[in-house]
Formats: C-alpha cells, sequence, structure tokens
C-alpha cells in the first residue's frame, strides 16, 4: 500500500464532528493539564505490517512523518505496551489515508484478556481525539471494518493518562560499558565495536563509509532504558534510530532523529530491553559512523517482570487415586477427539503417582497421557492406555498427533493395543504384559515410535509398515512388513538378514537423550532434563534416572492467548517455556537465545506464524531442548518455520548438543498454509529424535500449489543424529543433508501424492527429487534402515529415478535401504543413485539395497 501524502493531509481536514464520545481534534490539540503522554517509545506489536518500512513501533516514535500500516485486510490491531499499569483518560489516532472505519480501543492488564472502553462504527479517519475512561498496561486499537481498500495506517497511535507515581529518576552509570558490543561493520582492525564502550573517549567504533549501519550493546539482561549518549568522533549521523530488543532479533524504535548535529548527543528515551541500537540510516559526512562512546543509562522504573509458574490451564487434566469418575472425563474428552483429526482441541491428561484401576484410557487426536512420577512405575494403571481404528474402519493409517507417556500400564487381557501412524510417541513406558501395534481386525497402519520403554511381553508389529524402536526393553518382536529399526533394544531380534525378515539392528543408539519430562515432587510441579548417554541400551530409568531438575517456577506457562512478544520476554527474562495446551498464533518468531532453555509442551500445543513469519529460531548455544509441540504452517508463506542455529553456525555443541523431540511440522490439512523450507538445522552435533514433518495429503487446504512446500529438512550443520526421521509428501527434496559426518537411524518417507504429471517433478535431467539427498560436498555420512515409498495418484505414469541420492565416496555409508512402489502408482527406476532394481507392476513389493557402496 502506498497513498499520497496528499490524500493523508486531506483526511486530517476533516470537519469537526462528535463522534460517540469521540472528539475530532485539529492537528496540535494539546492534552488536558493532568493528561500526560504515555505510550510514545513502548514497546508495541500489531497484527501485520504492510511492509519493512511501515513497522508498528513508527506508530509510537513521535515522528508524524512516518506511519504504521497493515496488510490489507480486516481484523487488524496495534497494541501499546505502557509497562506498567496505567489510568488511561484518552487516546488520539492520527489516520493516515487508509484509516479505520470501525474499530475498538481496548486495554488489558496482561495482553491477553481485553476490555472495550471505546467502539466505532462510523469513523471518519483524519485526527480522532477520543476521551476514554479506563485502565491497563496494554491499550490496543482493535480495527473491525477498513474505511478504504487498503490496511489500516496510522501517522502516531498517543495514550494519555497516568500511572499514579513520579517518575523514578534516570541513574547516571553508564550500563554499556565493557558489555559485548557488535556492529554491522568496522571500518579496519583499529575501530572495532568494542572500543565504543570500553569507557575510553579516546578510542572508537567507526564503520564502513555506506548506509545503513548500525551498534549494538548487549547488556545482559532486560532493563528500562531512560537515555542514550551519543558521543561522536567527526563522523557521525545525521539520520538515525535509537532502538531497544528482548532477543536482539526484534527491535522496538523508541526516538528517531533526522537532524543530527554531531558531537555529544544526549537523549532521553523510555523503552525496556536486552539490547540497545544505534539504527544508523544517512551519514552526515562521506565517512561512515564513528563513535567514541556510546552510553546506555538506565532506571526510570523497573521492568515488570512475568511470573514462573502458575496454574496448568483448563485443558490440563491432573488426577489422583482419589478422584472420583476418571473413566467418565477420559470417555468425554475421547468422544470429542477421537476423529478430530484437524480439530482445535488440545488435552493432556496428567496422573499423580499411585495406583489406577479398572481403567480404559483411550486417547484420541491432539491428547497426551502422562504419569506424575520420577518413574514410570511410580503411576500404575490396572487397565489399558489404548489406541484403536474404528473411527476410521478399522484403518490406523491416520492415527496421528497423541502420545503416551511415564507410565505403568498392567493390560486387562494381558495385552495393551497402541494402533498408531506417525507422530504418536510411546516413550518412557512400562507395560506389564505385551504390546499390540496393530488395529483390532489387524487393518493398516504406518509407522510408529517407542523409546526409553520396557515391555515385559513381545510386542506384536503385525500389519506395521514401518516401525522405529529406540533405548529400550522388549521380551520379543514379531512379524514387520518392510521396515523395522531397532537401536539401543534388549531383546531386539537379530539384524543382517534384512529384507527377509525387514528387520535392522543397531546394538546401541550412539548418542541420546531422553525427552524432558512434567512430574511431581512432593507437591512441586518440575520438569525433569535426563542426562545425554552415549552408546545407550536400554532404558534410562532402571536405576536412579540420571539427569537434573527444574522447578516450575523458572517456566513460563504459557496459555492460550498469549502474544508472541510476551513469550519472547519471557525467554529474555531467562525462563524456559511450558506450553499449555492450545492453539497459539504468532505474529513473530519466537527467539531462544539462552543455552539450556527447555522449551516443552503439553497435549501437541500448535503454534501457527502469521505473515510468513518462521515460527521459532534456536541460537547457536549449548543444550536447547525442544520437545512435544506442533508446528502448523500459516496461509502466509515462511521461508522457514523452525530453525537450529543460525546460518554458518560453527560451534561444538558435542558435550551438550541442542535436541528436538516429538516436534512435528504441517503444512496444509488444518487449512491452506504454505513453507518453503519446514526445518533447518544448522548448528552442529543437534539430535533429532522423532519427528513428523508432513505436507499434508488430506484434510482441508492441500493441493500442489495450495499448500506447496517445497523442502522438508535441511541439515547444514556438521555431527548431526537423526534417530527415527519421517519426513512426507513435499514438493521437491524431502531432506537435504549438506552437514558432514551425519547419522540417520530410520527413515520413513512418502513422495507428494498430488504431482500432477512428470514434468511438475522434473529436476533438470533426474527424474524426480529423491527423498534424501546427501549434498556432493559431503564426505561422511551414514544411514540404517531407511525406506521410501510413492503413490502418484494423480498421474501414475510418474517415475523417480532415485529414492536415494548420495557422492560416490568411501566415508558415505548406507545400510539397509528400500523403495515401494504402492499398488503401482509411480515407480522407482533405482534404489540409490543408480544402484537398485526398478520397482515394476502392482504387487507393491521392496526393491532393496543392503549394502551402500
Amino acid at each position: 500500500m502506498r497513498l499520497t501524502s496528499a490524500r493523508g493531509i486531506a483526511a486530517t481536514t476533516t470537519t469537526l464532528a462528535l463522534l460517540s464520545g469521540a472528539v475530532l481534534a485539529l492537528p496540535g490539540a494539546t492534552a488536558n493539564a493532568a493528561d500526560s503522554l504515555i505510550s510514545q517509545g513502548k514497546t508495541v506489536t500489531a497484527s501485520s505490517t504492510e511492509n519493512g518500512g511501515t513497522g508498528a513501533s513508527l506508530a509510537v516514535d513521535g515522528n508524524n512523518g512516518t506511519r504504521w500500516s497493515s496488510a490489507a485486510t480486516d481484523q487488524q490491531w496495534l497494541q501499546v505496551d505502557l509497562g506498567a499499569t496505567a489510568t488511561i483518560s484518552k487516546v488520539v489516532l492520527n489516520w493516515e489515508a487508509a484509516y479505520g472505519k470501525s474499530y475498538q480501543l481496548q486495554t488489558s492488564a496482561d495482553g491477553t484478556s481485553w476490555t472495550t472502553v471505546y467502539s466505532t462504527s462510523t469513523g471518519t479517519g483524519g485526527l480522532e481525539t477520543v476521551n476514554v475512561t479506563g485502565s491497563g498496561r496494554y491499550v490496543r486499537m482493535n480495527g473491525i471494518t477498513r474505511g478504504t481498500g487498503y490496511g489500516y495506517s496510522l501517522w502516531e497511535f498517543q495514550v494519555f493518562g497516568t500511572t499514579g507515581a513520579t517518575p523514578p529518576t534516570c541513574g547516571t552509570t553508564n550500563a554499556a560499558q565493557g558489555k559485548p558490543t557488535t556492529a554491522s561493520s568496522t571500518e579496519n582492525g583499529g575501530t572495532g565495536a568494542a572500543l565504543a564502550t570500553d569507557g575510553n573517549t579516546g578510542t572508537r567504533w567507526a564503520s564502513a563509509a555506506s548506509d545503513p549501519q548500525w551498534l549494538q550493546v548487549d547488556l545482559g539482561s532486560v532493563q528500562q532504558i531512560c537515555r542514550v549518549v551519543l558521543n561522536w568522533e567527526a563522523a557521525y549521523g545525521k539520520s538515525y534510530q535509537l532502538q531497544t530488543s528482548t532477543d536482539g532479533a526484534t527491535w522496538s524504535t523508541v526516538r528517531t532523529t533526522t537532524n543530527g548535529t554531531g558531537g555529544t548527543e544526549s537523549l532521553d528515551v523510555s523503552g525496556s530491553g536486552r539490547y540497545v541500537r544505534m539504527n544508523g540510516l544517512t551519514r552526515g559526512t562521506g565517512y561512515g559512523y564513528s563513535l567514541w562512546e556510546f552510553q546506555v543509562n538506565t532506571g526510570g522504573g523497573s521492568v515488570p517482570q512475568l511470573p514462573g509458574g502458575g496454574d496448568l490451564g483448563p485443558n490440563v487434566i491432573v488426577f489422583d487415586p482419589s478422584t472420583p469418575n476418571i473413566q467418565a472425563k477420559l470417555d468425554e474428552v475421547f468422544a470429542q477427539q477421537e476423529s478430530a483429526q484437524f480439530g482445535t482441541g488440545r488435552y493432556q491428561f496428567l496422573f499423580k503417582p499411585g495406583t489406577y484401576n479398572n481403567l480404559n484410557a483411550q486417547i484420541g487426536f491432539y491428547t497426551s497421557i502422562s504419569g506424575l512420577g520420577l518413574s514410570p512405575d511410580d503411576t500404575n494403571i490396572n487397565g489399558d492406555v489404548t489406541v484403536d481404528a474404528g473411527w476410521f474402519n478399522g484403518n490406523a493409517t491416520q492415527n496421528f498427533w497423541r502420545s503416551a507417556e511415564n507410565l505403568a500400564v498392567n493390560p486387562v487381557n494381558g495385552t495393551d493395543r497402541w494402533a498408531v501412524s506417525q507422530a504418536a510417541p510411546f516413550r518412557r513406558m512400562h507395560v506389564k504384559g505385551g504390546l499390540n501395534l496393530a488395529p483390532s481386525g489387524y487393518g493398516w497402519a504406518s509407522g510408529g515410535y517407542i523409546a526409553d520403554s520396557k515391555i515385559d511381553g513381545s510386542v506384536g508389529n503385525y500389519s506395521q509398515q514401518q516401525w522405529y524402536t529406540r533405548d529400550s526393553s522388549i521380551q520379543g518382536f514379531s512379524n514387520g512388513v518392510w521396515n523395522q529399526v531397532f537401536s539401543g533394544v534388549q531383546g531386539a531380534p537379530a539384524g543382517g538378514a534384512f529384507p527377509n525378515p525387514p528387520y535392522t539392528t543397531l546394538d546401541t543408539t550412539p548418542v541420546s537423550r531422553e525427552k524432558p519430562f512434567l512430574y511431581l515432587d512432593g507437591n512441586d510441579y518440575k520438569v525433569f532434563v535426563p542426562a545425554k548417554r552415549t552408546n545407550a541400551s536400554g532404558v534410562s530409568w532402571a536405576g536412579t534416572p540420571q539427569g537434573s531438575s527444574i522447578p516450575l517456577s523458572q517456566f513460563y506457562v504459557v496459555k492460550p492467548g498469549a502474544t508472541a512478544a510476551t513469550i519472547n520476554a519471557a525467554l529474555a527474562q531467562g525462563l524456559n517455556l511450558l506450553f499449555t495446551p492450545g492453539v497459539y498464533h504468532v505474529d513473530q518468531t519466537i527467539n531462544v537465545t539462552r543455552a539450556d532453555t527447555v522449551v516443552l509442551g503439553l497435549g501437541l500445543a500448535t503454534v501457527i506464524p502469521d505473515n510468513g513469519v518462521t515460527a521459532l529460531k534456536v541460537a547457536d548455544v549449548d543444550g536447547v531442548k525442544l520437545a512435544g509441540f506442533l508446528i502448523d504452517a500459516g496461509p502466509v508463506n515462511s521461508a522457514t518455520l523452525l530453525e537450529v542455529g543460525p546460518a554458518n553456525s560453527s560451534a561444538d555443541h558435542g558435550a551438550n548438543p541442542t535436541t528436538v523431540q516429538d516436534v512435528f511440522v504441517r503444512v496444509g490439512g488444518a487449512g491452506a498454509g504454505k513453507a518453503t523450507t519446514a526445518v533447518v538445522v544448522n548448528s552442529d552435533d543437534a539430535i533429532i529424535d522423532h519427528t513428523w514433518l508432513w505436507r499434508a495429503d488430506h484434510g482441508e487446504g492441500w493441493g500442489w500449489e495450495t499448500n506447496r512446500s517445497d523442502y522438508g529438512l535441511v541439515v547444514n550443520g556438521d555431527d548431526v543424529l537423526a534417530t527415527g526421521l519421517f519426513v512426507e509428501h513435499f514438493n521437491k527434496y524431502d531432506v537435504q543433508w549438506y552437514g558432514n559426518n551425519g547419522k540417520t537411524v530410520f527413515f520413513q518417507n512418502e513422495k507428494s501424492y498430488d504431482a500432477p504429471n512428470q514434468a511438475a517433478v522434473q529436476n533438470g535431467s533426474v527424474q524426480g527429487y529423491a527423498a534424501y539427498k546427501v549434498g556432493d560436498n559431503v564426505t561422511t555420512h551414514e544411514g540404517w534402515g531407511l525406506g521410501s515409498y510413492c503413490y502418484y495418484n494423480v498421474d501414475p505414469t510418474i517415475r523417480q529415478d532415485h529414492g536415494f541420492e548420495a557422492p560416490v565416496k568411501p566415508g558415505v555409508k548406507f545400510h539397509d535401504l528400500l523403495v515401494v512402489s504402492l499398488g503401482g502408482n509411480g515407480q522407482y527406476n533405482h534404489v540409490i543413485n543408480d544402484i537398485g532394481a526398478p520397482t515394476s507392476g502392482t504387487g507393491t513389493t521392496p526393491s532393496v539395497v543392503v549394502s551402500y557402496p
């Protein structure tokens, strides 16, 4: 959207009128004596922005020549965080020509629950001064209907009122001195960024001689910023912004200068952040930007701290052995969730330690069941934890998105049933009997994952096409269709005869660390983070569990309605995240920048990025744990949905890797969604332990271009390990691996069903994109038990040259590969490179390569 200044000027000369308690005032109208402008320079967020030059912060920068503008749709909002609860007396909206015809002014104490203090359906644009009565820390313009075909656009959004206290004095200590400082560039080796914060006015930072340039300092924690002093060398900034950030990624402008004069500029500001930046836009000389010193003063009020801990919200249902009618509650949730494959309900059942009798916990979509003991044997269910497929006529191939964890189960008839497919982990379970992985009637089933579990009886695989079991103990395993993989499993069937039987067995798992989990220590909730194991075999809880506990007070308990800004503020404050069951829309990236941060979801908590942002990014730091949540692509294309480490990450995390466990990604299915790449791993040594990256082939909002997503997983980091990798249906490559010394134990893939014709999947002179491609630059890589299937049901004549592609090098090795044409809908010409027999006919017979090269 680009509106001329003439239109904007015309809009400001609208005749004065009285509108439902709103007084339209001419520019320059003064506030009442009791009023103070309390919004300028404060943290501000919006539902969307038109482009990079119309960000939300431009509506509170005090500059009537800059503006926020939204996307060109109704239902848009702009909100300001005043930093503390205030009494609000007036709001002034200085509209650009694109105004709100119908909108509300709202206040909130927490940024989640809103109270409407003014509403109009006859807005006329221009300069609107609205007298209101209300209080809150947050104030929002909630646009309902636009007045033009463009979006909503505000030159300034001003809130007047009082906090009821005398503003504290701004400190004089330089909070930036000696702190980590970075810059966009340096002129030479003698003018580094750190020289602007060393307390020495004889040393300086100087940038390259170009626009724009920036210098930023990390204060180490979120603080209230009240003044910035710029001690310029002769090369100064004519036009620049002062900005703050809680995470070093998303910035708020607290002051804009377009007529800088150089010398020493002492600038009062109001904002909070851990990072402070001078963002140079236009130089005052032909040289770069040069500062003898960059000084930051803090004070002027405390930074509101988000509370840790608290209750777990309405969709976390906690039982103890004395709870009445447990079965009724289990049945109630199951009735709602049994067939709600793309619904919005999310539930977590938690069982306190003790013994529970005569229960059958049937687990439907987006439902998780867990014990609250430190060991599975602390919580005993005399009964069953069941997944079956009655809702889908005995077909279990769509039993996704559910989990069981940390329980001991004594099945009524001696065998528990867990008939699932992808994204349905069975972790840290003790089954005091057998385990049946097939639905009643032995209908189809397609996938699955067991880890850190003890099965006292035998595991009946039956109709499961593929399955991965890790670091567990079983008393036997029967049957197998195509690809059954075991690593570190005591009692696993012997390997070495693949594909008859189709077993791939590793005595140990190279590296593993079990998923963090919530438990009770007395009456206190804590999260246990298991220790890393090397060459593990068997369960991690056979003796005293090894690891560390984090009290819930060190977690921000995220509940539905929480904003990305609040979530990032909690992370910047040093809190971990516990997402309670719900669906979370985020309008900015969740940035995890602190080592050892835990981000744990309950009940398949779901994060949806709006406006094409990346849902979550992890810095190149040690030991971050991501676990137990779903990322669902939004309708605006995101370049990526999850990034582990920024591009060109290089730090060694071998002693304390980042782990991604039971983190699932979906593009389409619940509605139209798009993402160029689902997941990118740039950090070295990361562990991907059970993921399902799925471009939808059914549901709502799917089709070759409707839910376009070219790539599933891209690995650029070295020494990355994947244990239990499920990636399906992407438009081009499902997996691309460019880092060295990568390892994959178990891979399951289906190529995209909906390719319209051969040309749509033509990769230059190659027919089709491989399911799993190892980059030509890679010298070492190894994989065990990898399968790819095709089912081109739109055009069954499509041929795929290779299921797998890899360079021919001694260090690149694969064991037990297979490709399958499902019913003859498309065919593979080879298994890996030009090796392996082609598939043919309609018999669904695998072509295999036992060893490559």
